[in-house]
């Protein structure tokens, strides 16, 4: 009676430890798997960040995950731009000069189809515009790639979450077709479990580097953790693959912006699943070698 007894504690004791402990994954280079080779805003080394060039010239250097910001204009459209501001990347001091700080949510969605997004990167690129999310997912589609859609200031946009998961249905990113092909990350955690908290089926991404000790708290909603390749370590891509999160698999790191050979070849050594580049192709050429 006794011995069942300690067998009984002890196996519940084990139960509880198993709980606790964060559970063990297989790295990608253990499994022989390259890190995924994500081009950053497009492939923005070579065509302006964040328009449908970035994204055509990504898919012609072979890059299958291309990644982008979304903002909310004044009434209410998504568009593809990193900065909360236009001035850096289009002509909207000069068509509009007396706009000052020219933030993209004081502005019309029609004011913004209006500006050359292009001509500050290279007279080549004279009269891209500024795409909007539709037309974005459109090209991206296009060309069968897979996205990582960033969802950039959210506290700005209260209710971007539900508009883009909205846009994303009806455009048929959360069908069985687009299974795999699509990430939603962001630096707000908060945004990220309201993300998850209406579409428990999107992966989703945190960008940053929490403490190893709060990993099991993030692990509840998200499937990525992606920081800055400048931050990591060996040690750390190993702390955050050994957790499981939401969908059941082993959390993953992505890191970014990883622009030269010998740093993808250093964080690809550390084990992580996916690496953020402007330039795709030397990335790429580099994880061959």
């Amino acid at each position: 009676m006794h011995a069942r007894a300690a067998t009984a504690v002890t196996t519940a004791l084990l139960g509880t430890v198993a709980l606790l402990l964060p559970a063990a994954g297989v790295r990608a280079v253990e499994d022989g798997t390259p890190p995924a080779v994500i081009a950053h805003r497009g492939a923005s080394a070579y065509a302006p960040e964040n328009t449908l060039a970035a994204v055509d010239r990504a898919a012609r250097l072979g890059a299958v995950w291309v990644e982008n910001d979304v903002q909310r204009t004044r009434d209410g459209k998504l568009v593809v731009l990193h900065d909360d501001s236009l001035a850096r990347t289009t002509d909207v001091e000069q068509v509009f000069p007396g706009r000052a700080p020219w933030k993209v949510k004081d502005f019309t969605a029609a004011e913004v189809a209006r500006l050359d997004a292009g001509s500050w990167f290279g007279a080549s690129y004279a009269g891209a515009r500024v795409p909007t999310l539709k037309q974005y997912l459109d090209r991206v589609d296009l060309h069968r790639q897979k996205l990582l859609l960033e969802l950039k200031n959210p506290e700005l946009y209260p209710g971007i979450e539900r508009e883009t998961l909205k846009l994303l249905s009806n455009e048929g990113w959360l069908d069985q077709a687009h299974r795999g092909r699509l990430v939603v990350q962001s630096f707000s955690a908060a945004s990220l479990r309201t993300v998850h908290d209406l579409k428990p089926g999107v992966k989703t991404g945190f960008l940053g580097t929490p403490s190893m000790a709060d990993l099991h708290a993030y692990a509840d909603f998200t499937d990525q953790i992606n920081p800055s390749h400048t931050s990591l370590s060996r040690a750390y891509v190993s702390a955050v693959q050994a957790f499981t999160g939401p969908h059941g698999k082993p959390l993953e790191v992505c890191t970014w912006t990883v622009n030269t050979a010998d740093a993808a070849r250093r964080v690809a050594g550390y084990g992580v699943d996916g690496i953020i580049t402007n330039k795709p192709d030397v990335v790429r050429d580099a994880l061959r070698r």
